[in-house]
C-alpha cells in the first residue's frame, strides 16, 4: 500500500495514482485560460482550493465570477469555492489556473459559497526552529458559520530549515477532547521549485520518510507525521481531514510531546 504520491499537473482533470483513505480524496484541476471543466460532485462536498489563477465557477445555477488572485501559493491567500454534494458544477479558466480539489463524503444540503481570503485565518504555529505559518480557510475553529459535514482545510508553509506538524502528531481515533479521528493528506509545492523538504510517516505497520517536491501527495489514513523543509527552501502544503465529526484534536507522539511544553517560553525569549 502506498502512502506517498506525486500528482501529474498536465492539463485537464488529475487524479491520483492510489490513494488508502477511506474518506478523503484529491484531484488537481489545470486549465489553460479560456478552457472549461464540467464535473458533478456526486455525493461527496468538495472545498475547491485556487492554489494560482483565476476562474468562474457555476454550481447549481449559482455564479461565481473571477475567484482567484494570487499567482501561486507563495503569493498570498486563497480563494476557495466549497461544492455540496449533489451539485452539478462547471470551472472556466480566466487566466491559467491550477485548483486542488479535496473531498469527502456528505449529505450535507446546502448551497455553494465562495470562502474569500478576508475570511482565511492566518497565525503562527509552534515556536523557534519550528515555527511555521498557517492560513485556515475552513475549520470549526476560524470558520464556524460556513457549513460543511467533514472536510477541514487550510494551509501550512514551513520557513527554511524549519519543521512542521511538530512533534509528530497522530488523529486516528475517537477520544475527545484528547484526540478525534480523522484522516489528513498533504498536498505540497516547494519554493524554489528545485528544492525539497522530508516528511516522516509512521503507524504500527511501517516507519519511513519521503522525499517532498511540487506536487507529492502524503496520505494519512493513521499514524502520526511531521515535515521538515530543507534549508534554502520554503514548503507548502495544502492539509485536508475528514472524519467522524469537524472539531479537531491531534495526540503527540509521547516520546516527543515534551517539545510543546517549550513553546509559551520559547515566545518569551522572542523565539
Amino acid at each position: 500500500m502506498s502512502y506517498f504520491e506525486s500528482v501529474s499537473s498536465a492539463p485537464g482533470l488529475n487524479r491520483l495514482p492510489s490513494n488508502p483513505c477511506q474518506l478523503l480524496d484529491l484531484n488537481l484541476l489545470v486549465l489553460n485560460a479560456g478552457e472549461k471543466f464540467a464535473g458533478a460532485s456526486g455525493a461527496r462536498e468538495i472545498c475547491a482550493v485556487v492554489l494560482g489563477g483565476k476562474a468562474t465557477f457555476e454550481v447549481n445555477g449559482q455564479t461565481f465570477v473571477n475567484i482567484g488572485a494570487r499567482p501561486n501559493v507563495f503569493s498570498g491567500k486563497p480563494h476557495s469555492v466549497y461544492i455540496p454534494c449533489q451539485s452539478n458544477f462547471s470551472i472556466t479558466a480566466i487566466s491559467r489556473v491550477e485548483i486542488a480539489l479535496p473531498s469527502a463524503p456528505s449529505e450535507l444540503k446546502t448551497n455553494a459559497y465562495v470562502i474569500a481570503p478576508e475570511r482565511v485565518a492566518t497565525g503562527v504555529w509552534g515556536a523557534a526552529n519550528f515555527s511555521r505559518n498557517y492560513h485556515q480557510i475552513l475549520t470549526m475553529a476560524s470558520q464556524p458559520d460556513l457549513p460543511a459535514q467533514r472536510l477541514i482545510v487550510g494551509e501550512t508553509y514551513t520557513p527554511s530549515g524549519n519543521w512542521s506538524t511538530y512533534p509528530p502528531h497522530r488523529h486516528e481515533k475517537d477520544d475527545l477532547p484528547r484526540e478525534a479521528y480523522h484522516e489528513e493528506i498533504y498536498f505540497f509545492k516547494v519554493s524554489p521549485a528545485d528544492g525539497f523538504g522530508i516528511v516522516r510517516y509512521y503507524n504500527d505497520e511501517m516507519d519511513t520518510g519521503f522525499t517532498i517536491r511540487d506536487n507529492t501527495v502524503l496520505m494519512a489514513p493513521k499514524g502520526y507525521h511531521t515535515v521538515v523543509s530543507a534549508p534554502g527552501y520554503t514548503t507548502y502544503y495544502l492539509w485536508f481531514l475528514a472524519g467522524n465529526h469537524r472539531t479537531q484534536a491531534t495526540a503527540d507522539d509521547p516520546a516527543y510531546g515534551w517539545v510543546s511544553k517549550t513553546v509559551p517560553m520559547l515566545k518569551v525569549l522572542g523565539h
